[in-house]
């Protein structure tokens, strides 16, 4: 059984404040990658992951990131991946939900710490993929409270849908009517610390996003991503990824999460497959993909 880890675009990011926790509000428009097996969808621009019963618990990775996470034991814990098991386990365990061992590998397609959901869509899709393999249910709002407690992206992840994050992340609306884009992803191959890239962000109470109008390409080309400007300041890259990807006609050309992965929208998806390819013969170390985001249907 396989569990598709579609990365997360922040199509926007607004920093609208701080809790007294040091944690930041933000205020964001989200949407997520369409799996290659979609006829709609260009590349794998995502992770998978397969799931098999199993006499023992073990784990596995491959793919061409798979090499920056170490599969020893210590390290292996703290993969998102794992956590995501355990939790789920003692969740259903609590209601005497039989969660048997589990063999799970990990195929690692998107780099890593790059502002495109990574480790969290690996721990959505865990939570999804084991609920189906143990053939078990649980309620939605404890399934969320689980998806949350391993991160504040989880439970956007976990739905996989083009959204509205708010708070920490937790605060989510549907955006249903947002279309499917032609997507072009970029990344110099340079990981990028978040909690670096916060410290650096010299104004936390910005204007938030205000009231869509549904014409999406206004809506958002009037937008930003306040965590850009901090992130450019660390990762010099990312400015020369920026006009590499408006030079090849983009509409919108932004930097997603706290980066350092840049993306681009195209009219068509011809123009991103070309453009993706061109990038890449100019860039041949760094990574570049097109794919289609999911959009209504």
């Amino acid at each position: 059984m396989t569990e598709f880890a579609p990365a997360k675009i922040n199509l926007a990011l607004h920093a609208v404040g701080q809790c007294a926790d040091g944690y930041h509000l933000l205020d964001s428009i989200v949407t997520f990658t369409a799996d290659a097996d979609d006829a709609t969808a260009g590349a794998p621009a995502g992770d998978r992951l397969g799931f098999t019963l199993s006499k023992k618990d073990a784990f596995s990775i491959s793919g061409r990131f798979g090499e920056g996470l170490s599969p020893a034991p210590d390290a292996a814990r703290q993969n998102l991946v794992l956590k995501a098991r355990d939790i789920l386990r003692i969740a259903l365990d609590a209601k005497g939900i039989a969660a048997p061992p589990v063999a799970i590998h990990l195929q690692k397609n998107l780099p890593i710490a790059s502002g495109i959901g990574g480790g969290s869509a690996d721990a959505a899709a865990t939570l999804r993929g084991l609920l189906r393999l143990w053939d078990a249910q649980i309620s939605e709002p404890e399934l969320s409270a689980l998806a949350l407690s391993l991160g504040a992206d989880v439970p956007m992840c976990l739905k996989s849908r083009p959204l509205a994050a708010r708070g920490i992340g937790e605060d989510i609306t549907m955006l249903d009517t947002m279309p499917s884009f032609a997507i072009v992803l970029g990344n110099p191959l340079r990981g990028v610390s978040t909690p670096d890239i916060f410290r650096r962000l010299t104004t936390k109470n910005n204007p938030a996003i205000p009231a869509l109008t549904g014409d999406w390409q206004a809506d958002l080309s009037a937008l930003r991503n306040d965590l850009e400007p901090p992130a450019r300041s660390l990762v010099s890259e990312i400015g020369e990824l920026s006009e590499l990807i408006a030079a090849e006609g983009a509409w919108l050309a932004r930097m997603s999460g706290s980066g350092a992965t840049y993306f681009g929208l195209f009219e068509t998806s011809a123009k991103a497959v070309n453009a993706a390819n061109s990038l890449q013969s100019k860039r041949p170390d760094w990574y570049f993909t097109a794919a289609r985001t999911i959009g209504a249907k």
